[in-house]
């Protein structure tokens, strides 16, 4: 009976560790789409104001798991760049609705007001004709900050 018990035990403890390895696992890898942040309580990873605004949210996932928040487009551009590496996938907020867009779908027109100045909001491609990619938004927010025109 002490042996049963002994290889039953073992049984329990090795199932309880795979379920943790599992579970950890899961944690670390990337979410497989947007999340909703935490409105007003979540701060931009880049400028560390509040992620208050739906409508210049920004979400970049980390390939290790996390989800870094942004409340302006230019922070979220800029950031990754300096960062050198590229995201699991980034997701930009619709100016104009409640679609989160992936990276690929979006594009970028100027817009008077922004959380940080920047001067850009997302929407989905194709929505304007004079919209210009994250490519080239990221040349203009670079030179701007060279303070180049």
């Amino acid at each position: 009976m002490p042996r049963e018990r002994s290889g039953l035990h073992r049984i329990a403890v090795l199932l309880a560790c795979g379920a943790l390895v599992l579970g950890l696992w899961r944690l670390a890898s990337p979410p497989s789409g947007p999340v909703e942040p935490a409105w007003d309580r979540v701060a931009c990873a880049r400028c560390h104001m509040l992620v208050s605004d739906p409508r210049f949210a920004v979400q970049l996932h980390t390939h290790a798991g996390e989800v870094l928040f942004y409340d302006d487009p230019g922070c979220a551009l800029l950031a990754r760049a300096e960062a050198g590496e590229a995201p699991a996938a980034l997701y930009f907020h619709d100016f104009e609705g409640a679609a989160w867009l992936a990276e690929r779908d979006v594009r970028f027109v100027p817009v008077p007001e922004t959380p940080m100045g920047h001067g850009f909001a997302a929407l989905a491609a194709g929505a304007k004709a004079d919209a210009i990619d994250a490519a080239a938004l990221l040349v203009q927010l670079e030179q701007r900050a060279k303070g180049s025109p």
